[in-house]
This record gives C-alpha cells, sequence and structure tokens, in this order.
C-alpha cells in the first residue's frame, strides 16, 4: 500500500524510523510524492548542525564519523550519517569495510545511517544527498554528519550544504597536501590528521599548520584549528568534537550562520534548478526543433554555446505559452 504524502509527513516528525527511510528511499527513486512531503517538512527543518568530513579515500572518514557519532551520543546528542559512496549504496564499492564498522551504531534508535550512491554528482553530492540532509534535520537529529566521496578538489562542493567542513588527511599523502594548496585550504573549517600513529605524522600536521598561517583573514576571523586523531582507537576525536562545537559557536556569536543558511540555500535551489532545466532541456532535444538542433551542429552549422542558447530561447518561450 502507497503512503500518502500527509502520513509519511507526521510520522518524520513523530520520529517513525520506517517513515524516514521510506521517504529517503522515495527521494532517491525520484518519486513525486516525495516532493510534496518535503515541501512540507521544510519550515521544520533548520535545527541540525550539518558537518561535512571530506578527504581523499582511505583516509579513514568513516571511521571518524563512526566515531563522532558515538562522541556526540555519549553527550545525549541525536545523529544522523550520511555516506555518499562513488558506487552503489548497497555494494559499497571499496568503502564496504567501513560501513561494516558503522554497524557497532546500528543498535542505537538515536543514530540513523543513510548510505548513498554520488549520481555522478559534482563532489559525490546530489540534490537527493541534500534533500536527505533535510529529511534528516526534520526527523529531530542534533547534527548531520556528511561523509563525502573523496574525489580530489572537487569535494569542494561540500561547503555549500554544511555548516562545519572538516578536511581529513594522513600522514604520507603528499598528493592529499598538493589537493588542499590547490583548493581545498579555502573551504576547510577544521583540519584533521588522521592515522595520527603513522610515521610522518608530526610532518603532515606541522605543514598544515604553515600553509593555514597564509590562509586570509582578519581579527575576528575563525582561524582552523589542525586536530591529529587515530579514528580507529578514538584518539583525538573529542578533541575534533569540541573544534567543531567551538566553530558552530563562532558562526552563531558572529552572524555567520545566518549567512551560512542562505548560502546552503541558495546552493539547494540552483542545484534542482540544474536537474529541473537539464531534464526539460533533455525533452527538447528529442522534439522536432531539438533534433534539428543537434543535427545543425553535427554539421557544424552551428556552434555549441549558440546551439544551448537557443535552447535556452526555446524553453523559456514554451513556459511563457
Amino acid at each position: 500500500m502507497r503512503d500518502a504524502p500527509k502520513d509519511l509527513y507526521e510520522r518524520v516528525l513523530k520520529g517513525d524510523r520506517r517513515a524516514a527511510a521510506r521517504l529517503i528511499t522515495m527521494v532517491e527513486n525520484g518519486d513525486r510524492d516525495a516532493r510534496e512531503v518535503l515541501r512540507m517538512l521544510h519550515s521544520r527543518t533548520g535545527r541540525a548542525h550539518i558537518v561535512g568530513l571530506t578527504g581523499s579515500p582511505g583516509s579513514g572518514k568513516s571511521t571518524l564519523a563512526c566515531r563522532l557519532a558515538q562522541g556526540y551520543r555519549a553527550a545525549g546528542k541525536t545523529v544522523g550519517v550520511i555516506c555518499v559512496d562513488p558506487t552503489s549504496p548497497f555494494t559499497g564499492g571499496a568503502l564496504l569495510g567501513d560501513r561494516v564498522r558503522m554497524q557497532e551504531l546500528a543498535g542505537d534508535p538515536e543514530v540513523f545511517i543513510r548510505s548513498m550512491g554520488s549520481r555522478g554528482a559534482l563532489g559525490g553530492l546530489s540534490v537527493a544527498t541534500n534533500d536527505v540532509i533535510n529529511i534528516l534535520d526534520a526527523f529531530g537529529k542534533d547534527l548531520v554528519i556528511v561523509e563525502t566521496v573523496g574525489a580530489g578538489q572537487v569535494e569542494i562542493e561540500i561547503v555549500k550544504y554544511a555548516h562545519t567542513c572538516c578536511v581529513v588527511t594522513m600522514p604520507g599523502a603528499g598528493d592529499e597536501i598538493q589537493a588542499i594548496k590547490a583548493g581545498i585550504l579555502e573551504i576547510g573549517d577544521v583540519f584533521v590528521v588522521n592515522k595520527a600513529d603513522r610515521e610522518g605524522a608530526q610532518r603532515t600536521l606541522a605543514d598544515l599548520e604553515m600553509m593555514l598561517e597564509t590562509r586570509p583573514g582578519g581579527p575576528g576571523d575563525w582561524k582552523p584549528p589542525v586536530v591529529a586523531t587515530v579514528a580507529l582507537e578514538g584518539e583525538g576525536v573529542d578533541e575534533l568534537e569540541r573544534a567543531i562545537e567551538r566553530h558552530s559557536a563562532h558562526l552563531l556569536e558572529s552572524g555567520m550562520m545566518a549567512e551560512k543558511t542562505e548560502q546552503r540555500m541558495k546552493a539547494e535551489l540552483l542545484g534542482i534548478l540544474d536537474l529541473m532545466v537539464s531534464r526539460e532541456a533533455g525533452r527538447a532535444l528529442e522534439e522536432g526543433e531539438g533534433k534539428e538542433l543537434v543535427r545543425r551542429m553535427a554539421e557544424r552549422q552551428i556552434d555549441p554555446h549558440s546551439a544551448a542558447e537557443e535552447v535556452v530561447k526555446y524553453l523559456l518561450k514554451r513556459a511563457g505559452n
């Protein structure tokens, strides 16, 4: 029997795990009824603190997310964890071992874990992922941890969605340090050197701290800390929690939280618009004028940029009718 949108809405607000799981599945499948539930839930969001964990594959983000969740639960907070995989949410790809470790949290009713496929979205984040953040927020979670794919510099997308962005690296990851130099340095609110029991940890910590000294900033600006952790042993995770709490407090005290919220709303809106316009444009290219436009491109009668302008004009004209 199909769930009515209003029924799902009410059950999610009451903390019904099955209803939340059902709604997330509907979102992933592109179910139109999910949009109606999300519309109703929007006014009930905005309470959760969103923490993004980004960094290269193998840096231990999943284990770190697990330990963070355990620490927050010990403090009496409820937690949602979203793991964005580069492959199927069912196989988990190379990350399956980390998903198994997260089973330590499976018996806790105040922790909700969901693994999602990235669907090829830039940085491993998609419209569906942001919808799931909203569902877990409305579901009543105090914190929502988003662990992203770890695909290099494109991971900077997480900054548009998270209140606090944690960049995770590890000793000996020279390529990762280069990636940080190339752009991730600007988006990290907290930097983590995980697997800090390995050789070269102190050098990696020193390199990051030196690089952060060159980051532009004025009086009163947030200065990102560098935290050493050994997630498998739980070492340093309490310090990471405190760093996240300090950053959350800074956002509220400085008034930056409102700016972050507007930034996220804009990113969410643009993501949805990109998806909607792309779908409409795809349909248009299957029709008479659209097919003719593609043929003219193939025959080099019109360049792609000019063709795109023609499609935009066509879509605007059709929207006006």
